[in-house]
């Protein structure tokens, strides 16, 4: 992600819906989750996401590639460090929990990131990925925020657990609104992420907090959302791809 958009993404985040919806997310899997411990968000810009972590407890770090988003970050009294997500300069097994929220579409090597995620994930630890998905969806919108793909739901599962993740649980998000961001995607030249009038942010708002209560997690949307877990011992275990798939809760 380009600087100029990492900066529009700090400014905004605060109080647009789509990014205040996904901290509400994170929010309800971290209470899922109980205790805290460490984390890292890896990709995490200005670092809205690690702010939520540090709320419920969790002792957070930022990762991430661009030097603009460590230093907007820290301005946020975050502690951060510029990293490669398929090169992480962190221990093995260190981390309770991982984040990647929209990170893996901007990385053409998306199995060495997961890799690199699996890798500093204590066993047993937790990992929560976002993705938009569906290339049908694809637009000016994921040239300009530099992605390399939008995903499937088949796609997604197969990446993490070809790199032996426990799939725990998968769904979709901003389902409701999906009609309206293909049209809109049809018709404009660069990122989507901009200023949204009051009056017509609290009616987005008030659509996708709609989704926590109805049964549409499992229909096509915006976005996807994946929950899944380092197996204890994944050598010992033997657990490969097809092994892993009978985990899947998704």
């Amino acid at each position: 992600m380009e600087a100029t958009e990492i900066r529009r993404t700090f400014e905004l985040e605060d109080r647009h819906w789509w990014f205040r919806e996904r901290r509400a997310i994170l929010a309800r899997e971290l209470r899922r989750l109980g205790g805290p411990g460490r984390a890292l968000d890896i990709g995490a810009a200005g670092g809205g996401n690690t702010r939520v972590l540090i709320e419920h407890g969790w002792d957070a770090l930022v990762a991430d590639f661009s030097e603009t988003a460590v230093q907007l970050a820290r301005t946020r009294g975050l502690s951060a460090i510029h990293a490669d997500a398929r090169h992480l300069p962190l221990p093995d097994e260190h981390f309770d929990l991982v984040l990647a929220f929209d990170v893996l579409e901007h990385i053409e090597e998306d199995d060495r990131a997961v890799r690199e995620l699996v890798r500093v994930l204590r066993p047993g630890g937790t990992a929560l990925i976002t993705v938009p998905c569906d290339m049908a969806l694809w637009s000016a919108h994921d040239v300009a925020s530099g992605h390399f793909r939008r995903y499937t739901r088949d796609g997604l599962r197969a990446l993490m657990i070809g790199e032996c993740l426990v799939l725990e649980r998968m769904w979709s998000w901003n389902v409701l609104l999906r009609p309206i961001v293909a049209r809109r995607r049809k018709h404009i030249s660069g990122s989507d992420v901009m200023e949204t009038p009051p009056l017509v942010n609290l009616a987005l708002s008030a659509v996708v907090v709609a989704e926590r209560y109805l049964p549409v997690r499992s229909l096509p949307g915006v976005s996807l959302i994946a929950r899944a877990h380092r197996p204890y011992d994944s050598a010992a275990s033997g657990l490969t791809a097809s092994d892993a798939g009978e985990w899947n809760a998704g």
